[in-house]
């Protein structure tokens, strides 16, 4: 490696063991694919089973239950991958993270039965029914209601953005099982529910497209009384927003590194676009008016990078990750961002040309700001549980 011309190497590029074999899928999947099915407005069907096959939307299911068993820094290095490498790993990320609520609240007769088929891609869940088009990110004030009646529920609501859902055989669902004003706290009275969405479509469940700027499969899911098992129910009635809680530090975590992918493929298009575009007989990468965006981009990508490392290790661990995860969050899909705009600036009038894959994916890391959780409600947490300031809202 010379002074003049060094090699652009990932800083501690862990788990490579994994890092090649998802790599290696991801080449069957070009461009060409993701903007065919965006063309369809379809799933991608073939890329998310042979991803089930090879074990990686099972990481954090534990082998006992046919899973693999991994950390959640490892499965946060397969989603990396994915979209660094072009692909978009949204359309099987919720699989990882929806394990957690199933998998420590869950009974053993739920994770008997449905962990091992869920690993083996026989059981496909990757619909999480939270967001609702009154309520939004004021989660504790959802209007879906569950009625115990008997040995059933009896479901009744509305849930909006319920990406995949047409695409997912289950469905996890937070509904309101005792009313607002009867709690003494906001966030009693929710439960949480295993729903067979296969089953019941036009038995109580009503799946909508939302069409959207990019291509998530979103949806919006109608329930006109419902009838549940009482078994679908998960852990105890009344507790399930402290339930979903466990599980929304693990999603900070894993879209965060969706980011960080989404910031490495954009750098490394700007890079090689600008060492090899030249006009007035030079590359255009010799400006710093191109040059210093990227390089700019590629260290605040860095940075978002370790305290994701950070909080995935402290998740790990079993302690506290509240704060790291949301700013893991914060600054890699800030970073992102900032990397998609190096990178449009780098190709000009050509990043508006499907070919290079630049404005789409563009589109696509842009939602990070606002989805799973938008940059404002970050900050209010901060504000208000890491540097100790009122209440915001």
């Amino acid at each position: 490696m010379s002074e003049d011309h060094p090699t652009l190497v990932p800083i501690g590029e862990d788990f490579p063991e994994l890092r090649e074999p998802v790599r290696r899928i991801c080449a069957k999947y070009p461009g060409t694919y993701w903007q065919q099915l965006e063309d369809e407005q379809a799933y991608p069907t073939a890329f998310v089973e042979e991803l089930t096959t090879a074990g990686f939307l099972g990481a954090l299911i534990p082998e006992e239950y046919g899973g693999s068993g991994l950390s959640l820094r490892a499965a946060a290095v397969i989603l990396q991958e994915i979209n660094a490498s072009g692909c978009n790993a949204s359309q099987g990320h919720a699989q990882m993270y929806i394990m957690g609520t199933l998998l420590r609240h869950g009974s053993e007769e739920q994770k008997r039965k449905y962990l091992p088929e869920i690993a083996a891609g026989r059981i496909r869940l990757q619909a999480f029914g939270v967001t609702e088009p009154t309520t939004g990110s004021d989660t504790t004030q959802l209007k879906t209601r569950a009625v115990r009646e008997g040995d059933e529920y009896v479901i009744n609501g509305q849930k909006v953005w319920t990406s995949r859902a047409m695409y997912s055989d289950m469905m996890l669902l937070l509904a309101r099982t005792q009313s607002a004003d009867q709690v003494k706290k906001r966030s009693d009275g929710l439960s949480v529910f295993l729903i067979d969405l296969k089953a019941n479509i036009g038995k109580g469940v009503d799946i909508r497209p939302i069409k959207a700027m990019i291509n998530h499969n979103t949806t919006e899911v109608f329930f006109d009384n419902l009838r549940v098992p009482a078994s679908t129910l998960i852990g105890e009635e009344g507790k399930g927003f402290r339930y979903i809680l466990d599980g929304m530090n693990a999603e900070r975590i894993l879209v965060a590194s969706e980011a960080i992918g989404d910031g490495k493929f954009f750098i490394k298009k700007a890079t090689d676009y600008a060492n090899s575009r030249v006009v007035f007989g030079r590359p255009i990468g010799q400006n710093q008016a191109v040059q210093f965006p990227i390089a700019r981009a590629w260290a605040e990508l860095e940075g978002a990078d370790m305290v994701c490392r950070r909080a995935a290790a402290l998740f790990d661990d079993g302690k506290e990750c509240g704060a790291d995860a949301n700013i893991a969050k914060l600054l890699a899909s800030e970073a992102a961002w900032k990397a998609g705009e190096a990178a449009m600036q780098t190709h000009g009038g050509f990043s508006y040309a499907r070919e290079y894959d630049i404005e789409r994916k563009w589109r696509d890391c842009r939602l990070f700001q606002i989805a799973p959780i938008s940059t404002n409600l970050i900050l209010a947490y901060v504000g208000q549980h890491v540097l100790g300031m009122p209440r915001s809202y």
